[in-house]
């Protein structure tokens, strides 16, 4: 099937998830909320060099917050929006969903959304799950984003891995149709497909364990091929090099130290050559092509 081209001007989404290194999945076997005053903060700093990496590229971008970051924090927060960045929030205790309870995840997101809004001074419309954790067991929370008045949610990542996926959710933006009748539009994780399968593309882990060759290939491939912008996703510490070193698997260590070094050049090589938005703009412009496709949690 040929590309849409009339989706061929659409921008691409940036966004940055703000927690500390000692918030991340990797650890949370080892490190608990209860315990993670004891281990020296960094988000603050390096959400500045963030900052200031976004500033010399001259791009907006949206910051996924942890409300326990805010509540410590909110002169960050504060700094982000006086910057010109969308705030969202990314939760308050960075528990992945299917850990909570409807009613306990309910309380976890209206938590860090006071503190997030009475620091940013505005209405916070995003949301991103831990671990992009809104997977099949866990699509009860479409239903409580959408009664807590989110216009759209980042969260799902399709493709198979052993700590989240849907690989069977559409590959780019959609519409959620939950019972209560609120729409809820879903801003994907992006993939490129190959052989049939869905393989991850320019965030995180991925961005730092890939070669720039296949970031910048994959990325073509998708514009090229099916007319579609893409989102990239990071997280500050990922700039942070000199951050202390935990013990962990050997596993969640890979995933989380290789390549620190090297992932502010390739931020930099990404922001130089692609017209990158906030997430609300992204969406913003994937409606004004029309409607998105609609995909109900019965078919999930």
């Amino acid at each position: 099937m040929p590309p849409d081209t009339s989706l061929a001007n659409l921008p691409d989404g940036l966004s940055v998830d703000v927690e500390d290194y000692f918030h991340v999945e990797a650890f949370a076997d080892r490190i608990t909320p209860e315990n993670w005053q004891n281990f020296p903060p960094r988000v603050v700093g390096n959400t500045r060099r963030v900052l200031d990496l976004f500033g010399r590229a001259g791009v907006k971008g949206t910051f996924f917050i942890l409300g326990w970051v805010a509540d410590r924090e909110p002169g960050l927060v504060r700094e982000i929006v006086d910057a010109g960045h969308e705030v969202g929030c990314h939760s308050y205790w960075h528990r992945r969903l299917w850990h909570m309870t409807p009613a306990e995840f309910r309380a976890d997101t209206r938590r860090a959304l006071d503190v997030i809004q009475d620091a940013c001074g505005r209405k916070v419309v995003g949301y991103r799950a831990p671990t992009f954790s809104l997977v099949r067991k866990s699509l009860w929370a479409v239903e409580i984003l959408a009664e807590e008045g989110f216009v759209y949610d980042s969260s799902v990542f399709p493709i198979h891995h052993d700590l989240y996926g849907m690989p069977e959710a559409p590959r780019f933006p959609f519409c959620w149709k939950p019972a209560s009748g609120i729409t809820l539009f879903e801003i994907p994780m992006t993939t490129v497909r190959i052989l049939g399968w869905n393989f991850p593309l320019g965030g995180g882990g991925y961005l730092r364990i890939m070669p720039m060759c296949y970031t910048r290939w994959g990325l073509a491939r998708i514009r090229s091929r099916e007319g579609q912008g893409a989102v990239v996703y990071f997280h500050p510490w990922e700039l942070d090099p000199e951050q202390p070193h935990l013990e962990g698997r050997w596993r969640s260590r890979f995933r989380h130290y290789i390549n620190l070094k090297s992932m502010e050049d390739r931020l930099s090589d990404l922001l130089s050559h692609a017209a990158l938005v906030p997430l609300y703009d992204f969406l913003q412009a994937h409606l004004a092509q029309g409607p998105l496709p609609p995909y109900s949690l019965e078919s999930a």
